[in-house]
């Protein structure tokens, strides 16, 4: 079993800055890809960015590229993702999840393992 517990978030106008925070515990070492993820009000759960936590390798979505960063702190167990540059399209839950399942960074179903999710809104 891992666990994930999250923090960060919350309210911050156009153009700012936010920083999220996940900290993985249990298995760790059974854990190849940590991910984020958010939900926007009446969608799906869409893909952010992700990061190996062995090795510097990222992937990021074409919406966020350039504005997000996923970074990784392996004495700590945590993983961040530091989004600048915030745009109202946003707001969501974000939610960070670890997969053991490989280097498929999109793949939701892969991510067995999920945090408690924070809400992220960007005011306009």
């Amino acid at each position: 079993q891992v666990q994930l517990v999250q923090s960060g978030g919350g309210l911050v106008q156009a153009g700012g800055s936010l920083r999220l925070s996940c900290e993985a515990s249990g298995r760790t070492f059974s854990t190849y890809v940590m991910g984020w993820f958010r939900q926007a009000p009446g969608k799906e759960r869409e893909f952010v960015a992700a990061i190996r936590w062995r090795y510097t390798m990222t992937y990021y979505a074409n919406s966020v590229r350039g504005r997000l960063t996923i970074s990784r702190d392996n004495a700590k167990s945590t993983v961040y993702l530091q989004m600048n540059s915030l745009k109202p399209e946003d707001t969501a839950v974000y939610y960070c999840a670890a997969s053991s399942n490989g280097w498929r960074p999109r793949e939701i179903d892969d991510y067995s393992y999920w945090g408690q999710g924070t809400q992220v809104t960007v005011s306009s």
